[in-house]
């Protein structure tokens, strides 16, 4: 009988392996953190290798420390964070550099360039549903293709693979079996065609891809190979795969068109379905492929908004001002004072994402005063967080016709009830926030338990949920209306 599913969560920070049992509770959990790399101003970079230690570490530690018979392991999911490049031989399986981190703004001038010419920016966008911009993968390995020397050669002699960390994690996992990535991931790199569903000719000829060096897109609930590295349990299958995002929009329950979801970690991602309809952004957010349900006919969609920088705020606050001990501390914190007191934090660390995409913007505190104290820059660092989630839903209630009625919230920061609060204050509707905040993991282990039909429908699925928060606003119109416009002011200050 098997009765777990294993979700592999690696994240921006570190990787977790996670035991879900078949009542979708997490029985066991195990997070290794890993080192961050800025060898730049603006540069962000991950060691491939430590990321696949951290992840086996975890995975390893989970299934000694949680004492579970590997028969009774029935598949495992992956979540990855989205973007991230990686590129490594194929017949060594050595990277041959450092992971240019999602974050990283290193390729901005070349995307500026190749987007300067408003016909290619345009046919970027009808493609992809992406706006042109660093943050996707296609400008990253135009980058290491261009600077590491002999790569282009290599790759276009079908040498050299590359991969978002799902890929680098499956061929590691399968030994080097399997080269795939899957829908939700290919997706986000900029070079897929999310109409046609296809690598798309036009765009790995714009940022000089060769073909040869990319993996092959599956459905986020199908088979990415069984694991068979000598350092783990064998023989397991792997077969769900998911970007961060959308397997969190899967582990929340937002299967149809309108659900939305926000997720609060290093950065912030709000998510709503469009159903099989792609919707086409007026106002700076992004048109994504959603992951689906086995034997969904057709494609399915979301719009996105992306916040870079949400949790990192928090870690900022910590590790860099030192005015925190630990994240659990800003709610007491941001409570012990009656207001931010017309104190506002940006924190346009690496530029603005949605719906400004002003990659050259920088942070800033503003609106100190001689009584500002660490409360007051700690409340506004919180407040932050819930107004750039505003800006985000506005613009997806005017792209979709139609603003969320309620938004689902998960993430590590979500666990913050004044965050959660002020939250739902400021858009006007309720939030809810489940008991097991882990959707992300539990959105891969779904997609993997559905494939192999350890459940066996989105209705079983949907029957899972339990007891939820709830928070509900307390602002009125007029009170909402006068505190964006401030934070509208904020921003504009800091805009390139």
């Amino acid at each position: 009988m098997k009765k777990y599913i294993i979700a592999l969560d690696q994240g921006t920070t570190s990787s977790r392996a996670m035991l879900i049992d078949h009542a979708g509770h997490l029985v066991a959990s195990v997070q290794r953190p890993f080192s961050q790399i800025y060898p730049q101003p603006g540069w962000v970079e991950h060691d491939p290798q430590d990321i696949l230690s951290s992840q086996l570490g975890a995975l390893t530690e989970l299934i000694l420390s949680s004492n579970v018979d590997t028969a009774e392991i029935d598949s495992i999911g992956i979540t990855n964070q989205r973007e991230t490049t990686i590129v490594w031989d194929r017949a060594t399986g050595e990277p041959i550099m450092n992971a240019i981190v999602w974050q990283c703004r290193r390729t901005a001038p070349m995307v500026e360039a190749i987007a300067s010419d408003a016909a290619a920016s345009a046919e970027i966008t009808a493609r992809t549903g992406l706006i042109p911009d660093a943050y996707f993968s296609a400008s990253k390995l135009a980058w290491i293709l261009g600077e590491v020397p002999g790569a282009r050669e290599r790759a276009e002699a079908g040498e050299l693979a590359f991969g978002t960390v799902d890929s680098w994690l499956i061929w590691k996992l399968t030994y080097g079996a399997v080269h795939a990535t899957d829908v939700t991931n290919a997706s986000r790199t900029m070079l897929y065609n999310i109409h046609e569903g296809c690598w798309d000719p036009f765009l790995l000829e714009l940022f000089g891809i060769p073909e040869a060096i990319l993996p092959e897109v599956r459905p986020s609930a199908g088979d990415f190979g069984t694991t068979a590295n000598p350092g783990i349990v064998q023989g397991v299958p792997i077969r769900g795969v998911a970007g961060d995002q959308q397997a969190a929009l899967f582990g929340q329950c937002c299967f149809h068109a309108g659900q939305a979801k926000n997720t609060y970690g290093t950065g912030c991602f709000l998510l709503m379905h469009t159903g099989h309809e792609v919707c086409a952004s007026r106002n700076g957010l992004v048109a994504t492929v959603a992951a689906s349900a086995p034997g969904t006919v057709g494609a399915e969609y979301a719009l996105e908004g992306s916040v870079f920088v949400a949790g990192a705020l928090i870690q900022w606050l910590r590790d860099e001002l030192g005015i925190i001990e630990c994240a659990s501390d800003t709610d007491a914190i941001a409570r012990s004072v009656p207001s931010a007191d017309g104190v506002f934090v940006v924190p346009a660390f690496t530029g603005l994402g949605a719906p400004w995409w002003d990659a050259e913007a920088r942070g800033a505190i503003l609106g100190l005063t001689r009584g500002t104290g660490r409360a007051h820059i700690v409340r506004a660092a919180l407040e932050a967080l819930a107004y750039q989630v505003c800006d985000l839903a506005q613009a997806m209630a005017e792209d979709a016709g139609m603003p969320p009625s309620v938004l689902n919230v998960d993430g590590g920061a979500s666990a913050n009830d004044f965050l959660m609060q002020f939250q739902s204050d400021m858009l006007g509707v309720p939030l809810r926030r489940p008991d097991n905040a882990e959707t992300t993991a539990l959105g891969a282990a779904y997609l993997a338990g559905l494939a192999t039909g350890f459940w066996e429908s989105i209705e079983e699925l949907l029957a899972l949920r339990e007891g939820e928060d709830r928070f509900l606003p307390t602002f009125d119109e007029a009170t909402r209306a006068l505190r964006l416009a401030a934070w509208h002011e904020a921003v504009a200050r800091v805009r390139s």
